[in-house]
């Protein structure tokens, strides 16, 4: 059966938007991936590539080619093949979405994947409501506050952090939107539905709490004003703008911390309790209830882990071995706490050394550093937001381990990639 050009286009969009907003939901996503590149592959003959889509196709599979290479250091072959399997995405979308990259609708796909993206968590936050009151009651009287981001996200079948750094490029796009609307002076109505996503989409951020994603939106938040507003407007409309969105940020802020007072307890006291204790958190009386989430914890796992690779820095100890191994040093090394728990690194360029030796944190270098050239280069505020929030993320968690984290950027790096090809095509014609 041939499909109309436009009908592939309208199809090969739809996917993309689909895949995205599909994210947070491990199962229904993996098959929309898999009908995805089965659809592509009886389309085959569409594939089209340059050069400079190729090393894009290159950089993005990175990962996977470094599991590749490293396949032999694994001690059990099963493990290695499922370890390999969870960055089989980072070879489906850079050729599936590189190749027909001209016919990749960027915005389109951006403000979909916006607006559904904050509808489907507006639903499960009044799913929530409704199923978990006792929660809600709790977090109304100030109770167990700290619990309720993770709860939600439990709820949902995500892990917190993981769901929060979604929810923050969700309300980066919305604030992009925001301003989209105002500068093609769109009609009143769809700009104050901009600015409703928006406000939804950064208490739902609010919500889930974690740190990195609260300080990484709110430094999105600076880039699109910036790139958005900065470059745009005049003086007077840039002050005015900034008011507004400063009074509507601040107003939000002020009424969640007023809801939620343990944010001043987490984002100071908790956060930086017992430093005097790193590697030896078994001192503490009742670590899981004091420092689980604090940056003690955090730290004390990266001395063990910088220990631990100092050991295997030219091959690592294997991609299928290293949590492993971090656990038995735990061990070894009498963390009690820590081998109970079974943290892995915390940080994906540890997590690598650890696994593929000094190779390893160059991959994630180069992996994540072509987001930022190509959002550097693209001028792109929502682009470069993306960068910053996956790059800093990575910094104290290691999402290169999970699907939410792999297939999250690499679909996006690809999207990103195919407008960044189109712009040069432009630029050609142009001349």
């Amino acid at each position: 059966m041939t499909i109309s050009e436009k009908n592939f286009n309208k199809i090969f969009n739809y996917f993309l938007g689909l895949i995205a907003i599909a994210m947070i939901f491990r199962k229904p996503c993996t098959l929309l991936i898999v009908l995805f590149a089965i659809f592509n592959l009886l389309s085959i003959k569409k594939l089209n590539f340059s050069k400079q889509s190729l090393v894009l196709v290159f950089l993005i599979a990175s990962p996977l080619l470094l599991e590749i290479i490293m396949f032999w250091n694994n001690d059990y072959f099963g493990k290695g093949l499922k370890s390999l399997e969870k960055y089989s995405s980072l070879l489906i979308f850079p050729l599936f979405i590189l190749g027909n990259y001209q016919r990749v609708q960027f915005f389109k796909i951006l403000k979909f994947y916006s607006v559904a993206t904050t509808g489907i968590i507006l639903f499960f936050f009044i799913r929530f409501i409704i199923f978990f009151p006792e929660l809600i009651h709790k977090y109304i009287n100030g109770n167990d506050l700290w619990e309720m981001g993770y709860e939600f996200s439990n709820s949902i079948g995500i892990h917190a952090p993981a769901l929060n750094m979604h929810l923050a490029f969700v309300s980066i796009c919305c604030l992009f939107f925001v301003f989209k609307s105002f500068h093609q002076k769109e009609k009143w109505i769809l700009r104050l539905s901009n600015i409703i996503l928006f406000i939804l989409s950064f208490f739902f951020v609010l919500f889930v709490n974690t740190r990195m994603a609260l300080f990484n939106v709110l430094i999105g938040f600076g880039l699109i004003f910036f790139g958005e507003v900065m470059r745009k407007y005049n003086l007077k409309k840039v002050i005015g703008t900034m008011t507004v969105l400063m009074v509507v940020l601040g107003g939000v802020l002020f009424l969640f911390v007023q809801s939620n007072p343990y944010m001043k307890e987490k984002y100071s006291s908790v956060t930086f309790a017992y430093m005097d204790k790193v590697g030896k958190l078994d001192e503490i009386e009742h670590p899981e209830f004091k420092v689980f989430n604090s940056l003690v914890t955090r730290v004390s796992i990266w001395k063990s882990g910088w220990e631990l690779s100092e050991k295997n820095l030219l091959f690592g100890v294997g991609a299928s071995d290293g949590k492993p191994e971090l656990v038995k040093y735990f061990k070894q090394t009498n963390q009690l706490f820590l081998a109970k728990y079974e943290f892995p690194t915390h940080n994906q360029f540890l997590d690598f050394l650890i696994k593929f030796g000094i190779l390893g944190p160059l991959v994630v270098l180069l992996y994540i550093f072509t987001i930022g050239y190509l959002g550097f280069s693209l001028k792109n505020a929502v682009v470069l937001s993306f960068f910053f929030l996956f790059f800093t993320s990575n910094l104290t968690d290691d999402f290169l381990l999970r699907f939410d984290g792999i297939a999250f950027s690499g679909l996006w790096m690809a999207i990103f990639g195919s407008y960044w090809l189109q712009q040069k095509l432009l630029l050609i014609k142009s001349r």
